[in-house]
């Protein structure tokens, strides 16, 4: 759950603010030859595969802009490429998704890198790597340092180091630009690679997945107790700040010398996990470079890497996917507010160990009003969690007559889980509340101003725990019987 869905929601709508970040890293050209599979080579047991159609995107490094570009932030990038057609088609892919390539380095020498994925159907069969494997030249890494810094003096926000182990990031460019943005104040954020992480040190965040940190702690996967603990003593070696690590279907966890947390992973149909690292590490720099709660930029990396993998190919997250899927989460969480007597208890179970105060109220909330909507504003702000015993129509029909509820209770307590000030319902039978108070325990038990204390069903039963009654100041002229009434003179005439 976000700490500020507005916030979070807000930043993503705007651009983030039209932040400026800088992009260091492996640039990859990702070729996709797409075709359809109809049988076996006669000439080897191989499937032949007709070819349909291509398409290219960009890979590396450059995915990892083309994340931020898509989220609305201006984007400075840095790297090589080669002078090949293949560094031409990628540096036009660069411009055209404006991201500034004035820091990317031409090399005759070297091919850009690139990678073929041959695909029958959504089934990939084949993958061709055409890359360079040796050191790059010592002139080469001297003209890619001077580039990083001119932009660096420019005023960044952010600069991400995007690892792919193809020779951009040697020791030299890792230890310039980490020093260069502690001196200046600017967050350094790292996707890893390798074996020796000592390159990344007093960074401001490294994201290795699950499998790198196994790899780089030489600890073992499957036991993800020790792997964190591996990860945290890694992570205070290095003097680096924070270490995220994402775990596949457990989520993803943040370590930090004052901080351990962890969100579980969004349910998805996965296709093709290309690229969702460079997702999860551009959106991790974007709420932070925003000021996002921890909880909110882990929450919206989980979100992002969710939309890319299912995808096929890579590709990069957008302002309009990430949007929707803001919408649709909040609409699953609103519903979820809605819930039985049992999981409202596990819920109220949780919240005490984090220590919050619960408050509870009730009523039938039928034909939902402004007076409604203070009231329940004014109980949540007595506590850290609002619980709402709504009545269910069989009930309210016992207290107000036949003729109500004029609104049945699935939608009475659907149109109450999309306020804000309201954490859970829960429907009951009976006249009153009381078997639901006693078996809540709230801190505070809320009521309408309309009534003394001691006309508050369960408020003693509150007090005899240490808890207690408050009544809430209600708005003049502001009710369902007043509503009923207009509606019923107006029909009438």
């Amino acid at each position: 759950m976000f700490d500020n869905r507005q916030q979070v929601f807000e930043n993503v709508q705007q651009g983030f603010l039209k932040k400026q970040l800088l992009v260091v890293g492996d640039l990859i050209l990702d070729s996709y030859l797409w075709g359809e599979v109809n049988r076996v080579s006669p000439e080897a047991p191989v499937p032949i595969v007709r070819f349909v159609r291509q398409n290219e995107n960009v890979g590396g490094a450059a995915n990892v802009a083309l994340n931020l570009v898509s989220l609305g932030f201006v984007v400075h990038i840095a790297g090589f490429l080669g002078t090949d057609n293949e560094g031409v088609r990628l540096l036009t892919l660069l411009n055209q998704a404006g991201i500034n390539t004035e820091a990317v380095v031409s090399l005759a020498d070297r091919p850009t890198i690139t990678k073929t994925r041959i695909f029958g159907g959504h089934q990939q069969m084949l993958r061709l790597d055409k890359e360079e494997v040796e050191i790059v030249s010592t002139q080469a890494t001297i003209a890619l340092r001077k580039n990083i810094l001119e932009k660096l003096s420019n005023g960044l926000d952010a600069v991400i180091l995007s690892d792919y182990a193809k020779g951009v990031l040697g020791d030299e460019i890792c230890n310039t630009v980490i020093e260069v943005c502690r001196r200046r104040n600017i967050p350094v954020f790292i996707d890893p690679k390798g074996q020796d992480y000592t390159k990344y040190a007093s960074a401001t965040l490294i994201s290795p997945n699950r499998q790198e940190l196994a790899a780089v702690t030489r600890q073992p996967i499957n036991n993800l107790d020790i792997l964190l603990i591996a990860g945290e003593q890694l992570r205070a070696s290095l003097n680096i700040k924070f270490l995220v690590t994402t775990l596949s279907e457990k989520g993803i966890v943040l370590l930090g010398e004052n901080i351990h947390l962890r969100i579980p992973a969004m349910a998805q149909e996965v296709f093709d996990v290309s690229g969702a690292g460079d997702t999860v590490i551009a959106t991790l720099a974007a709420g932070q470079t925003v000021g996002l709660t921890w909880n909110d930029t882990l929450h919206l990396a989980n979100l992002a890497a969710g939309i890319v993998v299912g995808h096929i190919g890579t590709a990069p997250i957008t302002k309009t996917e990430l949007l929707n899927t803001l919408t649709t989460e909040e609409a699953i969480r609103q519903s979820a507010k809605v819930c039985s007597l049992d999981t409202l208890l596990k819920r109220v179970a949780v919240w005490r160990s984090k220590k919050e105060r619960i408050v509870f109220t009730n009523g039938c909330f039928d034909l939902l009003h402004v007076g409604h909507v203070a009231y329940m504003e004014q109980a949540r702000r007595q506590g850290h969690r609002l619980i709402i015993g709504l009545n269910t129509d069989r009930s309210v029909r016992t207290l107000k007559g036949p003729s109500r509820p004029v609104i049945h209770e699935e939608d009475r307590a659907r149109v109450l889980a999309a306020l804000t000030s309201v954490d859970a319902i829960v429907l009951f039978d009976e006249e009153t509340p009381l078997q639901l108070v006693r078996a809540i325990k709230p801190d505070v038990l809320a009521k309408g101003a309309d009534y003394t204390e001691d006309e508050v069903v369960g408020g003693n039963d509150v007090k005899s725990w240490g808890g207690e009654v408050v009544l809430i100041p209600l708005i003049e002229g502001h009710s369902s019987t007043n509503i009923m009434s207009v509606i019923k003179t107006g029909l009438d005439f």
